[in-house]
């Protein structure tokens, strides 16, 4: 595997880890009720639409450059 498509996998691992903890920290506000939940799973939503962003834009650099076909 090339470095540039492990760097594709791993943007790919840490958004899903993102949006498994923003889910997580939902879940945990319902139950709870704690603001700290409810702002740690608009920080996770926040770095995992950062993290999508980059990942198409890293792809699409790729694209451009035929370095990924």
């Amino acid at each position: 595997m090339s470095l540039k498509a492990f760097h594709i996998v791993f943007i790919i691992f840490s958004t899903l880890l993102a949006l498994g903890t923003s889910a997580w920290c939902i879940w945990v506000d319902l139950i709870v009720g704690g603001p700290v939940y409810l702002t740690g799973a608009i920080a996770s939503l926040v770095v995992a639409t950062a993290l999508m962003v980059y990942g198409f834009w890293f792809w699409r650099k790729m694209k451009r450059l035929r370095l990924i076909t």
